[in-house]
């Protein structure tokens, strides 16, 4: 078929629009397999636009919406504003600037002295994505139990804030820690909101600085760099540690998936990697039809699109109009019969008993768990690869070329980007082989993180290091970041928690009021940020959590009106 296709595939990647955020997730977790699924999605987006402008013309409805079915497009009536920022903070020479987006909400806003303002850290989205958050989730709980002004700040290149006019390797080189929380400080220092008569800059005013995930760590980092301008500071699920090998975060889905579903995947991984890594080559192309991969070239590429499924136990969420039930899909999927052959009874036997096992093509016999998690891999995966490609040109991560695309469409290239600079979190296996796992042992740091070189070849003004220097990260607290008026909260079965300061390799820490430490039951990714209008509809944890929350910030600002002489009504 030579190069053609790929080439097609990726002009019409570079024109697409929109893309599904649950792509970037995978970027997150898979690395340069996360990068094709992306691409693949944009695909599919454009070629679904271009069919609903032709059904709208014939008269027809829109019948379909590409996001997940779990997800929902909704409108706020929050309109966007904008702040000027340098582009680069530290060269005084430097002119250049460009202009930040941000949101506001006063709808319960009262005006005094010592009415904070909640600010929510955009992170590695379009800030647009955050919006919820001003609605009904935790901006709009503090603000309206604390009278305040809300605030949604994005990051800098994402979204509708970018300073540059492509993502070549040299653009790239602005978006880092120490900028990025200059754009903060600078912003809480000087803005004017629209429609507020009175001055609201810090640190004449409490700011409370909130981040979930990377924004987490951002919230933590800004109380550290920042503390005369951050009166208060809360990191959700703040991923203060950075690491080069993040094998743990498959390790907490492995122990708090239901106890069949992680065993099928322990068991159906050991067994896959000893016919990959075995003596009878044959086997492993029999192996790969099984999941619709027999002309994947590489193994690596091939173990790291059977991770494709785990990532979606990050998406769970307490509240489902916003959570995904895509891992207990994936689970369910792997404990089904198989007609004629594997009935229901087998499924309750040992792994590779004799009555759950199938002998395929070639006098290969895997057990059931194998055959389904083939059968899903294939429909849900490999099948959003478009007619006319071969699987290698959707799900082959060794052609550099693919990855050389520089327009600011390409929003995977930003996180990736700071992965490959500061922050690391490669999804490898563990260290040590004979632990349970639920990924590939092919699955090393040098497939993992060979996209760095692959997306960002050297340019002119900077280049991108062999491995990111996480100390940039970890030299501001690492786990034990602390301060007065800084809270940590992390949830138990947190993918992310091994890099928070509630990680197993973290102290243990005292919960009070001016240092809270907060571990959610059952709790995800940054669960407390959600919230609903009616808070006593919410589950108990997360009631609990909010009430909690509400009561440290205004025990906070009670010592802000003190220390600043404001007498309380």
């Amino acid at each position: 078929m030579g190069r053609k296709p790929f080439l097609v595939f990726a002009a019409i990647c570079l024109v697409a629009s929109t893309g599904a955020s649950s792509s970037l997730d995978q970027i997150r977790i898979l690395g340069p397999q996360g990068v094709n699924l992306w691409q693949l999605d944009k695909l599919e987006a454009t070629r679904k636009s271009t069919f609903s402008k032709d059904t709208e013309e014939l008269g027809a409805q829109k019948s379909f919406s590409y996001e997940d079915s779990y997800k929902k497009k909704l409108e706020y009536d929050f309109p966007a504003q904008w702040f000027r920022q340098p582009l680069d903070h530290f060269d005084t020479n430097s002119k250049e600037s460009f202009h930040q987006r941000y949101w506001v909400s006063t709808r319960h806003y009262k005006p005094r002295k010592g009415a904070p303002v909640i600010v929510l850290d955009g992170g590695e989205t379009s800030g647009e994505n955050r919006l919820l958050f001003l609605d009904t989730g935790i901006v709009e709980i503090l603000t309206r139990a604390t009278g305040g002004v809300g605030v949604i700040l994005e990051h800098r290149y994402y979204g509708e804030s970018i300073p540059v006019r492509n993502f070549t390797t040299d653009s790239l080189r602005f978006l880092n820690n120490d900028q990025s929380a200059a754009d903060s400080a600078n912003f809480m220092k000087k803005v004017k909101f629209n429609g507020v008569d009175e001055e609201l800059t810090a640190p004449g005013t409490p700011w409370i600085y909130y981040g979930g995930s990377y924004a987490g760590a951002r919230a933590a980092h800004m109380k550290i760099l920042y503390p005369d301008i951050v009166w208060g500071a809360i990191a959700s699920s703040g991923v203060t540690h950075a690491a080069l090998e993040n094998w743990q975060y498959m390790d907490i889905i492995r122990e708090a998936a239901d106890p069949t579903c992680a065993e099928h995947l322990v068991n159906s991984i050991n067994r896959i990697d000893s016919i990959l890594t075995g003596d009878r080559p044959f086997f492993k192309r029999q192996l790969k039809n099984l999941f619709g991969l027999g002309d994947l070239e590489h193994d690596e590429d091939f173990v790291s699109l059977l991770e494709s499924p785990l990532g979606s136990w990050q998406a769970k969420n307490w509240d489902p109009t916003v959570g995904s039930t895509r891992f207990d899909e994936f689970c369910e999927a792997l404990d089904k019969p198989l007609i004629g052959r594997v009935t229901a009874e087998a499924l309750q036997l040992p792994f590779e008993h004799p009555d759950r096992m199938v002998e395929v093509e070639g006098k290969l016999r895997v057990d059931i768990s194998i055959i389904n998690y083939g059968k899903y891999i294939k429909k849900n995966v490999v099948g959003r690869c478009p007619e006319g490609f071969t699987v290698e040109q959707c799900f082959g991560t060794f052609d550099d070329e693919k990855y050389q695309f520089y327009g600011i469409d390409q929003e995977w290239r930003l996180w990736l980007f700071q992965v490959c600079t500061e922050w690391g979190y490669f999804t490898t296996a563990p260290p040590d082989q004979n632990m349970a796992r639920i990924v590939s042992k092919l699955l090393t740091l040098g497939y993992e993180s060979k996209i760095c070189k692959q997306a960002f070849p050297p340019g002119k003004h900077f280049s991108v290091p062999s491995l990111p220097n996480i100390t940039a990260v970890n030299a501001l607290g690492d786990f034990w970041i602390e301060a007065d008026r800084l809270a940590i909260i992390d949830g138990e079965v947190d993918p992310w928690r091994p890099d928070t300061p509630h990680s197993d390799d973290a102290p243990d820490r005292e919960d009070t009021i001016l240092r809270p430490f907060k571990l959610i039951p059952d709790g995800v990714h940054h669960y407390d940020e959600f919230g609903l209008a009616n808070l006593l509809e919410e589950p108990p944890e997360i009631r609990k959590i909010h009430a909690e929350m509400i009561h440290f910030v205004t025990v906070w600002l009670k010592d802000w009106n003190k220390e600043h002489g404001i007498e309380e009504d």
